[in-house]
């Protein structure tokens, strides 16, 4: 979180997110599971693994669920899997985490980025037209902040050009699109379990599922060395393999995801309620949509000032992103992207992620929306 004030060390802080909290609630079922996995000795891509496969494929409502050791390491993968390499294009936005534009980059490919919907944060299909090319090969809507992105759109222009849907589901473990769960709507979609997401593991870990058995076969070969039976290469692959005792302990909290879900859509409600006559611009719910709140991400003009005040109350409020990707040193220049990403780039400057976490209570949301208030009763 970086250095604290003298005063902001005195007082309880109220955190973005906390992934211990989130242990703690279940901790005694997770130390349980843990045990039972270093006790058989069995550590990497064993019985926990497969069954947790299984259980998320079904949780998501597609057939095959394929284990690995991220979610950049899932798009990677799946981006290989459906036949992306060097010269290929792979249509995505640039308001997202760096990992997606990444694992693009890791594939050989070349990122065409498009601007976003001002009201959802998510990739405007009317966008995406214009950006193919005949090297397009792919399409990654990124289902942001919990949030689905509008997909029968996209859907369409891909069945039109011939394109590969690969979801990206990061940030939307359990989010609804029109009746279905976001992953189960793609060719092929990815999930990070990293430990602040809807669905985190206590390190790192990613599940690529699919309804194609082809995409899932190849997926597991490129895991692992491209092994069909062991020590043996069939293909080119690399190590990103989910280790047992991760997956043990995200089988329990997959037990728990849609009571947590609904934690989170309770206290956005709040939010939404103690917020409504400030000058925020709070978020918009897709209708026929279920928006999981993994981050509950506000917009004010005066962003930096209204994060200084919160943190010197002792709450941390983050930004997701600061720095549209298409900006960043890394690949500036390098990337195709709109002439003008004007959605993105504005809401980049204002947007600010509040407190949001199942174990966040009622009389925390208060807290905070009292001092956004405050704020705003100076004058901002």
């Amino acid at each position: 979180m970086g250095s604290l004030c003298t005063k902001c060390r005195s007082i309880r802080m109220i955190l973005c997110g906390n992934p211990l909290s989130q242990y703690l609630s279940h901790k005694s079922q997770i130390d349980e599971a843990i045990l039972s996995v270093l006790n058989k000795g069995w550590y990497i891509l064993g019985e926990e693994v497969k069954t947790f496969e299984e259980e998320f494929a079904k949780y998501i409502g597609v057939s095959y669920g394929v284990g690995v050791g991220s979610g950049t390491e899932a798009l990677h993968i799946a981006l290989t899997a459906c036949g992306v390499t060097s010269g290929d294009e792979v249509i995505t936005v640039s308001h997202t985490a760096v990992a997606t534009v990444a694992a693009i980059d890791l594939a050989g490919a070349r990122p065409v980025l498009v601007d976003i919907e001002p009201d959802f944060y998510t990739i405007e299909p009317d966008n995406l037209e214009k950006a193919i090319t005949p090297k397009t090969k792919a399409i990654i809507p990124v289902h942001l902040y919990g949030q689905p992105s509008n997909l029968e759109p996209i859907l369409e222009v891909a069945r039109k050009y011939n394109l590969r849907i690969i979801e990206d589901c990061a940030q939307a473990h359990g989010a609804m699109y029109k009746g279905k769960r976001v992953g189960s709507l793609g060719d092929i979609s990815c999930f990070s379990f990293y430990p602040t997401k809807n669905l985190g593991a206590i390190g790192d870990g990613g599940m690529i599922v699919t309804n194609n058995s082809e995409l899932a076969q190849k997926a597991k070969l490129l895991r692992e060395y491209g092994w069909a039976e062991r020590y043996i290469s069939h293909i080119s692959g690399w190590n990103s393999r989910l280790d047992e005792i991760q997956a043990a302990m995200l089988r329990v909290k997959l037990r728990h995801l849609d009571e947590d879900n609904l934690k989170r859509i309770h206290l956005a409600k709040l939010y939404e309620n103690e917020l409504a006559n400030t000058n925020l611009i709070l978020p918009k719910h897709r209708k026929n949509t279920t928006h999981v709140y993994h981050l509950y991400v506000v917009r004010s003009k005066y962003r930096d000032e209204l994060q200084a005040f919160l943190r010197n109350k002792g709450i941390v409020a983050l930004i997701h992103y600061p720095v549209p990707i298409h900006l960043q040193p890394a690949y500036e220049g390098r990337i195709s992207c709109d002439n003008t990403l004007s959605e993105t780039e504005t809401a980049s400057k204002e947007i600010l992620s509040l407190p949001m976490y199942p174990e966040l209570t009622d009389s925390d949301v208060m807290t905070v929306a009292d001092a956004i208030r405050e704020f705003n009763n100076k004058g901002f």
